[in-house]
């Protein structure tokens, strides 16, 4: 049910986060949610670039917003009924529920993937089972099998997992503004502007093709300048090292 009155989130990459719908806010309301405020999105990264403090709570909430302007373009909109445009929104929400605290190390060393630990919180948590029953019984596991990449909406799984994605387009600016990096800012309203749907597939328009430059090189170069900063690197080995001696 959309409510009376549209919430709203102070962000400092959109201005503003949207919420319509009263389910949105009770997933994000629930403590297995909350729980991202305490995790870093970029583990040991702030060790280099101090500021980098920002969370997996604020990344999640960042796809959400994404999700909510894709579904402003009017061929994505056509695109998508009611339902799946609310599990768009939820599973924007969701996609990153499964991680834990330095969780890349962890799923290194114990093989475990936050996907798929995500899709059974999803399912299986009580708050977010309780909210996403509101809507039907089969909700929680649509949402999953998104996450998980099923192949039952692949537009959806497009927009939040593919090699140009909301979840990509969010972190990349998100973790350029508050690293202080200047080669990871992306031209999002032009990305939006060329964006169509053709087969129930995700599209851009070749007059897009600068755009989409600019988005790869801005993404290689976060990549070898932040993420992969040989000092991250080091105190992400650390940690593997730590959570090795705790699995023997």
């Amino acid at each position: 049910m959309k409510k009376k009155r549209q919430q709203v989130f102070r962000d400092p990459l959109y201005g503003y986060i949207h919420i319509d719908y009263d389910f949105i806010t009770e997933l994000i309301d629930s403590s297995v949610f909350q729980r991202l405020r305490r995790i870093r999105q970029l583990s040991g990264v702030h060790m280099v670039f101090h500021a980098a403090e920002h969370s997996r709570f604020t990344h999640a909430l960042g796809v959400y917003e994404l999700a909510y302007r894709f579904l402003k373009i009017e061929e994505i909109n056509e695109a998508l009924n009611e339902r799946e445009q609310q599990l768009f929104l939820a599973a924007a929400l969701l996609h990153d529920i499964g991680h834990g605290a330095y969780s890349h190390a962890f799923e290194y060393v114990f093989k475990v993937n936050h996907e798929k630990i995500g899709a059974r919180i999803i399912q299986e948590h009580p708050e977010i089972t309780k909210v996403l029953d509101k809507i039907d019984k089969d909700f929680k596991y649509d949402c999953a099998s998104i996450i998980l990449k099923k192949g039952k909406y692949p537009l959806i799984e497009q927009l939040i997992s593919s090699q140009l994605d909301i979840d990509r387009l969010d972190y990349l600016e998100r973790d350029a503004y508050f690293t202080g990096a200047a080669y990871g800012h992306i031209d999002l309203d032009r990305l939006m502007r060329v964006v169509t749907v053709k087969n129930n597939r995700l599209v851009f328009k070749a007059s897009g093709i600068h755009a989409i430059e600019n988005y790869l090189v801005a993404r290689y170069h976060m990549y070898w300048q932040v993420y992969y900063h040989p000092k991250a690197r080091a105190y992400e080995v650390i940690l593997e090292k730590i959570y090795l001696r705790v699995k023997d």
